[in-house]
């Protein structure tokens, strides 16, 4: 069982595509692909269908998912906003994969999810699901969660939004020997393979603790009993200047995911951004809906808390007691990172291998990301999300 990655810059698809396709072949040593991913740059996305049928001539892989991005990722480079084609591939015997093309049909006031094919595995503790959305179809990936938490609670999902384009129809999205431009593509993985995630969502927690009292929709006008404004001003009156400076860049509200918890610690919140602020009410407003009883607490986002918080993470998923190393992984990496966020070029892929043992990495600058937090699958911003190939013992 061995994954292999190779990435190429050059702007011509067709050279692009024999520099990855080269190099994977020279790797497998005659070995089959189980799997594959290609993640491409807008530069090569009118040669959509080239990739697809030079990956099958060449490759043959059982499976081939991938998509148009921003920024792609692979062999331990981020190349942010230039030509690039990433391919990654496993080998991946006794592993068992479904892949399946959802679409979305507008039913009255709710959608219908169609595409589900009849070979899907039963639940297992071993089913993982391995996702791309397409960002303008309508609200594909919450109801995509919602209705694989009905059919399949408890199983884990992870993936990320194409980010090749800016207008509906412009992304291209690759499914096994077709390229489509709308839905959910991704593949259901049991078997010999367990897929491990990390969620790294990038926050630190400011402040106290506060209890949601009165809201409305995703406005929140009371925090334990006090107008939710007030609580702010006074969380941000304990700041330290720079801080304060910060938080007028990069705040966010961290909702506690387990209430019958005793201590929260990093991963018991799910972090939303704060998208509002009404002088006059003096409510606040998130990017999510608000329930009365939530525990939230309000959160600064910057480099240095999201390196740490990655670093972390990953110390913790190396460290886990009965899991086998990891052979390669997959990226998801919000188009918010990077080094505009980091000051430095390759953040999370170097952090990755140099936490873990340098394994093959592939994946692409999400316009967001899909990960489990505290056993529930959400979708994410300014999230890396990362999906650790495995041998089920």
């Amino acid at each position: 069982m061995q994954v292999h990655t190779a990435l190429s810059q050059a702007p011509l698809t067709e050279n692009a595509l024999e520099d990855v396709c080269r190099e994977i072949i020279a790797r497998l040593g005659g070995r089959s692909v189980d799997l594959a991913f290609a993640f491409f740059s807008p530069d090569h996305s009118d040669s959509a269908d080239l990739i697809v049928k030079t990956i099958h001539d060449r490759l043959h892989p059982t499976v081939l998912l991938g998509c148009s991005a921003e920024s792609v990722i692979g062999d331990a480079q981020e190349v942010e906003g230039q030509p690039a084609l990433s391919l990654w591939a496993g080998h991946l015997p006794g592993a068992s994969l479904t892949p399946f093309h959802l679409e979305y049909v507008e039913a009255g006031d709710r959608i219908k999810i169609t595409g589900w094919p009849d070979t899907m595995p039963a639940l297992d503790p071993t089913l993982s699901f391995l996702v791309i959305a397409e960002p303008f179809t309508t609200t594909p990936a919450e109801a995509f969660l919602e209705d694989l938490a009905t059919r399949y609670p408890g199983a884990s999902a992870i993936g990320g939004i194409a980010s090749g384009a800016q207008e509906a129809g412009a992304n291209r999205l690759i499914f096994n020997d077709t390229v489509v431009d709308g839905g959910v593509i991704g593949v259901a993985v049991t078997g010999a393979v367990c897929i491990r995630t990390v969620v790294s969502q990038g926050c630190r927690p400011i402040g106290d603790r506060f209890m949601i009292t009165q809201a409305e929709q995703n406005i929140i006008h009371e925090l334990s009993g006090k107008p939710a404004l007030d609580r702010l001003r006074e969380v941000f009156a304990l700041l330290s200047p720079a801080e304060q400076h910060q938080a007028e860049r990069a705040l966010h509200l961290g909702i506690v995911i387990d209430e019958h918890k005793d201590q929260f610690e990093r991963g018991d919140f799910l972090i939303r951004n704060l998208v509002g602020i009404d002088q006059k009410t003096g409510s606040v407003a998130m990017a999510d809906y608000a329930r009365v009883g939530q525990t939230v607490q309000f959160q600064l986002r910057d480099g240095a808390s999201a390196s740490e918080d990655l670093r972390a993470l990953l110390t913790g998923e190396r460290t886990a007691p009965s899991v086998g190393d990891p052979i390669g992984a997959l990226l998801f990496s919000c188009n918010g990172r990077g080094q505009r966020f980091f000051r430095t070029p390759h953040h999370d892929i170097t952090t990755i291998q140099k936490q873990m043992g340098g394994i093959p990495v592939g994946g692409f600058f999400a316009m967001g990301e899909i990960g489990p937090v505290g056993g529930n699958n959400f979708l994410h911003g300014y999230t890396a999300s990362v999906a650790f190939f495995c041998k089920n013992d």
